[in-house]
């Protein structure tokens, strides 16, 4: 390694919002973060699927008004 190119890694404590607490290396220093792997629902298995099933039968039924007047049109 060259001398005086590489940053300085110094002790840093990562805090999250639901209260983990990580002591890690950084450039940085400390810092807080919204979300961790202690309480992201992907890892904690508590992860929602959205269903995504209906969509279109949605859109048509909120611009059916829309679609009427556009095929009367046509006639």
């Amino acid at each position: 390694m060259k001398p005086g190119i590489h940053p300085e890694y110094k002790p840093a404590v990562i805090t999250c919002a639901c209260g983990n607490v990580v002591i890690t290396r950084s450039t940085r220093g400390s810092f807080n973060v919204e979300i961790c792997a202690k309480c992201h629902p992907f890892y904690t298995g508590k992860q929602k699927y959205v269903d995504t099933a209906g969509r279109v039968e949605k859109f048509k039924k909120k611009y059916k008004e829309f679609y009427k007047e556009e095929e009367k049109e046509e006639k």
